[in-house]
Formats: C-alpha cells, sequence, structure tokens
C-alpha cells in the first residue's frame, strides 16, 4: 500500500488533523495524526497492522510490546496476526513501567510496536523496559513515522506511512508567535 493510499484513509476517517498541536514530546506542530480515530474501524487496523506483520513475519518473536495507550491496538492487531503474545507498558507518574502481571525472561525476543513516532520518546523507553528485564529487542513497527526515517532505533524497523512533518520547539513556533493557542489531541498529558 502506497503513502498516498494510506493518506486517504487517514483523511477519510480524520485522523489527520490541521492546526496547532502540542505533541507529547512537548513540540508543536500544524498537523496531528490521531490513530484513534483510523484504528476504530477493523477493516483499516487490519489493513495497516497487515504492513507490520508481513515485514516482521520471519523473525523470531516472542512477545509484542507497545507503550499505552496509543500504542496498545497496534501491538494487539500486531500480535494477533503473528500469533504471539501481546503485553504493554503503562504510565506510572512520568515512567512507563510493566504492571499487570506483564513480565519478560531473560532472552525473549520482543518487537515493539507504536501508532505514532515524532522523536521515538515511548518507543525508546519501551527498549528500555525490554533490555532491563533481559529481553531482546529485534525490531519496531510503527504506523506513522512523522520523521520520515530520521529516528533510528538501531534494530530493523518499518513503517506504515512515512511522513516529515515539521515540528517546532516551543519557542520556536510560528502559530504560538501568532497567538494562535495550542491544543493537545493525544492521550498522555504533559
Amino acid at each position: 500500500m502506497k503513502n498516498e493510499e494510506l493518506l486517504n484513509i487517514f483523511k477519510k476517517t480524520n485522523a489527520l488533523l490541521d492546526g496547532h498541536f502540542l505533541l507529547t514530546s512537548g513540540r508543536h506542530s500544524n498537523q496531528y495524526f490521531q490513530c484513534a480515530k483510523v484504528l476504530q474501524y477493523p477493516k483499516y487496523t487490519t489493513i495497516i497492522c497487515n504492513i507490520i506483520s508481513e515485514y516482521f513475519k520471519g523473525f523470531e518473536i516472542d512477545i509484542v510490546i507497545s507503550p499505552a495507550i496509543g500504542g496498545i491496538v497496534v501491538g494487539q492487531e500486531v500480535a494477533r496476526q503473528l500469533n504471539k503474545k501481546f503485553i504493554f507498558a503503562e504510565r506510572a507518574d512520568k515512567d512507563l513501567i510493566l504492571r499487570r502481571g506483564f513480565e519478560i525472561k531473560q532472552g525473549e525476543n520482543i518487537l515493539v510496536c507504536e501508532d505514532v513516532v515524532t522523536t521515538g520518546g515511548s518507543v525508546f523507553e519501551v527498549m528500555n523496559i525490554v533490555k532491563a528485564n533481559g529481553g531482546n529487542v529485534i525490531g519496531v513497527g510503527m504506523i506513522v513515522d512523522r520523521s520520515n526515517g530520521k529516528v533510528n532505533f538501531g534494530v530493523p524497523q518499518v513503517s506504515t506511512l512515512q511522513m516529515e512533518v515539521i515540528s517546532y520547539l516551543p519557542e520556536d513556533c510560528p502559530m504560538c508567535k501568532e497567538g494562535t493557542p495550542a491544543v493537545k489531541p493525544g492521550s498522555r498529558k504533559l
């Protein structure tokens, strides 16, 4: 599936927003991917996540893990398609941790899945959890790579949609300078 076909799905489901947005990374942008809007349709979830699962189907994977909340649907669907166990990390205060009895055992091979990557912060946090528990990160799959391939996780990685969406430090944001208020539409409070 080509970028433009995927973009059309995002536009059709109102998952690609235009405006002034505060991203989880703390940066500002004039575009926002609300993947939950596209993932509410099982047909699109299956199509989009199949790109990730097809890429990793030849890899030896024990567990698929995602950061909560945005990555949960992606990770669950990729795990379903690969017939692998799925777990997620969630925030306790400001840090991602494993809860709910989830565990990673020494030597297990772990695939990390996420919905949107801008700086890769949440993915790097999950990778650190995997490594701290003795697991091996074998890859990263994501729906949207807002960095257009600039974020490198040091393992095989695939995104279904790559775009370079411009983001700004708050002090450099032209929309802030114009006085337009920033909106935080995502799941994580800053």
